[in-house]
This record gives structure tokens, C-alpha cells and sequence, in this order.
């Protein structure tokens, strides 16, 4: 657990030296995964020393979890915005794009998250079982209504938000490959026109005939 504000309040330099410690951390999962990463390498890209690090939290799974606990956070709420009052076409497009400028914001994250998923999920299956499959499923449903009221074409709602997340997220979990094979290393406009691809396939897909 982190020990930073468990038995007092937390000062602005706790803080400070807790996200710096999160985001090195973070840097550091997210290129070599839970079982590759330790304290001395996260010690080394904070640039705090061991003793510094574990004065904060307990050890590597206790950065980890914190890490976790806050990207599935982030990572739900482009779906949780998804409303079900609005043009269930446009809501579904807007999720798309929600889903796209999170990648493109936070690639390290998304990475972490594959990373994670790779290892058979050890740190968060509860949560992916609990949840995400109950938003999931709620939003679903919202999509099977639209569907039976003839304002979304017929599809399988989960398979078309898996759909998503993996049309989203390969360009952060695969950016050196897309950069390579569009040859902009150094360019982000592929993210531009990924928005305007995928709004276009899915509106095909959603639209009713």
C-alpha cells in the first residue's frame, strides 16, 4: 500500500514526490511490464533513491496497484460518457474519438494496460469481471434498444466496443509500427486521420439502412 498521508495529512511535497514517483513508475512498467520492472529501475528514472521510494509505498505492487487503480479509472470514462438519450450514432462515434484522443494522450498508459492484459491480467481481472463488465454490459444494452427502435443498424453492441478499443488503442500499443509504416516518426497526423477513418467506417457500420 502507499504509506504517503496514512497516518497524517499529505504536504505538497509528499505530493509532488508521489506523482514524481508514479510517473517514473509508469515510464517504467510500460516499456518492460510488471515482471520486468523493479524499485531500483523506477528509483533510477525518478532519480529518488530506494530508501526514498519505499518510504512512500511498500513495494513494486503497491506502485503498480496505485497505477492500475487510477488508468481504469481514466480508462472508463470515455464509456460512461456515452449517453443514452443522444443520436445513438453520433454518441457511438463520439465514444470512437474519446477512445482515440486518450491513446493519443496517453500512450504510455494504454501500453500498460496491454501489458497487463498480456500477463493474463493478474492485478485486475476483479475489476475487468466486475465493473467493466457492468458498464459494458449496460451500455449494451442501451445499443440493443437503439437497435430494436430502428436508430442503430443490427450489430453485436460488446463485439462493436471491442471493435473499438482495438481500433483505438493500436495506436498507442503499436505506434512504432504505424510511424514506420506511414513514415512519419516524427509527425502525429496519423492520429487525425485514424479520427476521420474510423468515424467514417463506423458511421457506415452503425447507420441504419
Amino acid at each position: 500500500m502507499a504509506r504517503s498521508g496514512t497516518t497524517q495529512k499529505v504536504t505538497r511535497i509528499q505530493r509532488e514526490k508521489t506523482q514524481a514517483i508514479m510517473d517514473a513508475a509508469l515510464d517504467v512498467f510500460s516499456r518492460h511490464g510488471f515482471r520486468g520492472s523493479t524499485i531500483d529501475m523506477i528509483a533510477k528514472t525518478s532519480g529518488f533513491s530506494k530508501p526514498n521510494i519505499l518510504y512512500y509505498f511498500d513495494s513494486k505492487e503497491a506502485i503498480f496497484a496505485e497505477l492500475i487503480n487510477r488508468l481504469l479509472k481514466d480508462w472508463l470514462e470515455p464509456l460512461i460518457a456515452l449517453d443514452d438519450h443522444g443520436e445513438p450514432v453520433d454518441e457511438v462515434c463520439a465514444y470512437v474519438r474519446r477512445k482515440l484522443d486518450l491513446a493519443q494522450a496517453f500512450p504510455r498508459e494504454s501500453r500498460l494496460f496491454a501489458n497487463e492484459i498480456l500477463q493474463g491480467a493478474p492485478h485486475i481481472l476483479p475489476q475487468l469481471a466486475g465493473p467493466l463488465r457492468d458498464l459494458v454490459d449496460q451500455k449494451a444494452q442501451v445499443m440493443d434498444r437503439w437497435i430494436t427502435e430502428g436508430r442503430l443498424a443490427p450489430c453485436d453492441p460488446v463485439h462493436v466496443i471491442f471493435m473499438i478499443w482495438a481500433s483505438t488503442q493500436h495506436y498507442a500499443d503499436f505506434d512504432v509500427q504505424v510511424r514506420a509504416v506511414l513514415n512519419t516518426p516524427e509527425s502525429d497526423d496519423h492520429f487525425q486521420q485514424a479520427a476521420i477513418h474510423l468515424d467514417q467506417m463506423f458511421r457506415r457500420m452503425l447507420t441504419p439502412a
